[in-house]
């Protein structure tokens, strides 16, 4: 048994109880050894064919070049989030990597449709206090030119992946016009949804523009000053993607001059911004901590496709949700 034990292949889990009890069906196929993604060096995989990790301030800090602890690395590597931008190139170099796409779909276009309609409807502006104040405040509310509605507004998407197709989704219900921007070709069409030719086209067009990419050489501070002078006068932005999409810098000057009217921010870069930041008491700024992915079934979702994955893996099938180490997604 000893030695039939020696030669399984074996998986550092870096996740903690994340995967729950889906390695208990593996225990005949699989080592599953404990690790830490907020150890000084999570790289230090021990020679283990398997990586599961995530996101961490560790790997963030990781050299640009890959240490020699790392060595021929693991044949694959699980992480538990959309976006790798948080990982150096080395970690997608040269072996399988999949990542969590998809997984808080649902609760991110959720967020996001929150977002629309609190610009719109302002009800969180609402607060009487008596009823002489219930009155005033119900007749300001019904006077107030500013009270929108969703309805025939241009919801402009950049990114068009699973996110991007769960907002569009919700957006079509409340009669939105989507329009939308991706990096790859559009090989067939989504009722109800319009590509869009550019992003200038995207944002001079959209009454609320989501950002909804991944960050790549290519994307980092594609919003930025010359773009935001292009906005739709009112727009409201909002960025559930990275934080360094945005030249913050240019996004503050572009909201003091009112183009756009309002941004809506659930990323920033860095994160937390430091003390004293402006986004933290700006009028025209509503942020929240880098939230939008939460809800009550992303981690089991995650541990399902974590543990088919590694179900595939071990029966030399295809896995899911694999990143592209060129495209960075």
């Amino acid at each position: 048994m000893g030695l039939r034990a020696a030669r399984l292949p074996v998986l550092l889990n870096q996740l903690g109880d994340r995967p729950g009890s889906g390695f208990d069906r593996f225990r005949d196929r699989v080592s599953v050894v404990a690790g830490d993604r907020d150890g000084v060096a999570p790289w230090e995989t021990g020679g283990a064919e398997i990586l599961f990790t995530g996101p961490s301030p560790a790997w963030s800090r990781a050299p640009l070049k890959a240490p020699a602890e790392w060595g021929d690395g693991p044949r694959w590597v699980q992480i538990a989030s959309a976006g790798v931008d948080g990982f150096p190139q080395w970690l997608l170099r040269d072996r399988l990597v999949t990542c969590g796409r998809g997984d808080a779909a649902v609760p991110i276009a959720e967020y996001v449709l929150t977002a629309l309609l609190l610009h719109e409807k302002r009800i969180d502006t609402l607060r009487p206090q008596g009823p002489a104040s219930w009155l005033e405040t119900a007749r300001r509310f019904r006077d107030d030119p500013a009270q929108g509605t969703l309805e025939g507004r241009t919801l402009g998407l950049f990114g068009f992946g699973r996110i991007g197709h769960a907002i569009a989704a919700r957006a079509a219900a409340f009669g939105m016009r989507v329009l939308a921007l991706r990096r790859g070709a559009w090989t067939e069409s989504v009722p109800g949804v319009e590509p869009a030719s550019s992003l200038a086209q995207l944002i001079a067009e959209a009454d609320h523009l989501v950002l909804a990419a991944p960050l790549t050489p290519e994307t980092r501070g594609v919003i930025d000053a010359a773009a935001l002078s292009g906005a739709k006068p009112g727009q409201h932005l909002v960025n559930i993607a990275r934080g360094a999409l945005i030249d913050q810098e240019a996004l503050l000057h572009a909201l003091d001059s009112g183009r756009p009217a309002f941004a809506t921010l659930d990323v920033t870069d860095p994160e937390p911004l430091p003390e004293g930041h402006p986004f933290y008491t700006h009028p025209r700024i509503r942020l929240t901590p880098h939230i939008c992915w939460s809800g009550p079934f992303v981690r089991e979702q995650f541990a399902v496709r974590a543990i088919e994955n590694l179900e595939r893996y071990l029966d030399g099938r295809p896995l899911c949700g694999v990143v592209d180490p060129v495209s960075g997604y």
